[in-house]
């Protein structure tokens, strides 16, 4: 199911949708409509309310050196080369593995709503942001922010949970904006690629009565599974358990 956003009320119409489970695409809004399947669950983060682990803690404290920029929605060739590298290391089969830089630009360009690209670089010795090492394209919603697509450097040692590290950033910039919401895109139990969105709380789900909140000792045994070796995602799918270019977040 989808709807172009268009028009001088394309921010308001993405918020609206998102609010019932939609997610962007450049200039598309869908959401998964499949017979007899409810697997693809929306999730958002309650930023107001959120309380970091030991684990995400550590995590803040290991990662709070980089430098954070909100960069206009426009595709450079750093960006561009981080990308490839991370679908080359995380997502070889996906259906995003052949994006070209033409592709990208595309992915990052296109937008009609509020939009931006936040840059995580590592400082200089001078202080002055150095080397790219993650990225996330986010829209700016009126009642918190869509992370639309993420993606870092994964290779990098002395850099573990930079993907989880973008998220608790995003988590802090709603807080700090007075935000409610982070919201993290589709979530499918059981598929290895997603059980990393299950970790923060508290979250809540969309279910067929509207915005549900996940309880504690769901969450916490959602988490516990989500820690137990797992049979890898079938190739044919992505980032998102999507099987085509529609692989945001």
């Amino acid at each position: 199911m989808f709807t172009e956003l268009k028009g001088p009320h394309a921010d308001q119409l993405n918020e609206a949708l998102g609010r019932i489970g939609f997610r962007r695409s450049q200039t598309v809004a869908y959401r998964p409509s499949c017979v007899d399947c409810q697997a693809c669950v929306s999730v958002r983060v309650a930023a107001q309310e959120f309380a970091p682990s030991s684990t995400q803690k550590r995590n803040l404290k290991r990662n709070s050196d980089l430098i954070a920029t909100e960069c206009r929605p426009w595709a450079t060739e750093e960006q561009f080369a981080l990308l490839a590298k991370y679908l080359g290391k995380r997502h070889p089969d996906g259906g995003m593995a052949a994006m070209d830089e033409m592709d990208f630009a595309d992915m990052v360009e296109h937008t009609p709503v509020s939009s931006y690209v936040i840059e995580y670089r590592e400082p200089l010795a001078n202080g002055e942001p150095g080397r790219l090492v993650g990225a996330c394209l986010t829209d700016r919603q009126g009642d918190g922010l869509s992370m639309i697509y993420s993606f870092y450097d994964p290779e990098h040692e002395a850099r573990s949970g930079l993907g989880n590290y973008i998220i608790l950033d995003h988590i802090r910039r709603a807080t700090a904006e007075g935000l409610p919401f982070v919201y993290l895109g589709y979530w499918v139990e059981g598929s290895p690629r997603m059980q990393y969105k299950v970790r923060y709380r508290p979250l809540d789900r969309l279910t067929r009565e509207g915005w549900k909140r996940v309880g504690s000792e769901e969450q916490s045994a959602l988490i516990a599974r989500a820690m137990q070796p797992c049979e890898p995602a079938p190739a044919s799918r992505g980032k998102d358990g999507l099987p085509t270019r529609l692989e945001t977040n």
